[in-house]
């Protein structure tokens, strides 16, 4: 199978040439490319069998693309946005992962293409796939034990939660802070990632809570929380791309 790249984040490239030589290596990269100009010119030349794009390109959206040419083989796109869902199942592409790409999710994506062998089955797919991303429901408040009581935190309270050693904790917009009963991992994939975001491997955000960024050596950022609970936060290098798009979008 001819696979065909068309993103414009080198570490974002990178992730996806790793899970195609891990998991498909019979696969074969025919291209890489980063820009909505390079792909149309080389998909007049080229028909390959299965397309990763990214929505957000060097010279624009990826839409772009379906709009000067015909695509008549499987897409799937990668994005940090989930804001695209819908109009990217409207030009049929046939699922949307959100980066940084999950390896699994990735697997199971390929997987669920290469089974894809009916007109029927993609509709159905296609559907399946809007409804992943146009019905999730995010918490709206965390429980919270306290000895005999419990308490109700409005998720728009919270500023992040963060994880020490075996525990996690939450901290709210007026500093306090709290043992949570779930982990860190599993709280990520309970809130918006519209509004929170995993800055590190051991605290997840609130735009709001967000207060100093500022270059740190080795390309990576430094990140100051409010209220203050924990120290400088640092984003990795391969992180940083994808945390300056969240914050892109939340301007």
């Amino acid at each position: 199978m001819n696979v065909l790249i068309i993103e414009d984040e080198l570490p974002a490239r990178q992730r996806l040439v790793k899970l195609i030589n891990k998991y498909f290596p019979d696969f074969n990269i025919c291209a890489e490319l980063d820009s909505c100009e390079s792909a149309i010119d080389y998909l007049k030349k080229n028909t390959p069998d299965l397309i990763f794009m990214d929505v957000e390109l060097s010279d624009g959206k990826c839409f772009e693309i379906f709009e000067n040419i015909e695509i008549c083989v499987p897409v799937i796109i990668t994005t940090a946005y989930e804001a695209y869902a819908l109009e990217a199942f409207k030009v049929k592409c046939i699922d949307y992962l959100l980066k940084p790409v999950d390896r699994l999710e990735f697997k199971e994506s390929v997987e669920r293409c290469l089974s894809l062998c009916h007109p029927e089955s993609s509709s159905d797919q296609i559907i399946n796939n809007i409804s992943r991303y146009t019905m999730r429901h995010y918490k709206h408040h965390f429980t919270i034990k306290l000895g005999s009581q419990i308490l109700l935190l409005d998720v728009n309270d919270i500023a992040y939660f963060y994880s020490n050693e075996k525990y996690t904790y939450v901290v709210t917009k007026d500093g306090n802070e709290y043992m949570a009963d779930d982990s860190l991992v599993s709280i990520e994939e309970e809130v918006d990632p519209a509004i929170f975001y995993k800055i590190s491997r051991k605290c997840l955000a609130s735009i709001g809570s967000i207060y100093t960024i500022s270059k740190y050596f080795n390309s990576r950022l430094k990140v100051t929380l409010s209220p203050k609970k924990t120290d400088p936060i640092i984003v990795s290098r391969d992180r940083v791309q994808n945390f300056l798009n969240w914050l892109e979008g939340n301007v």
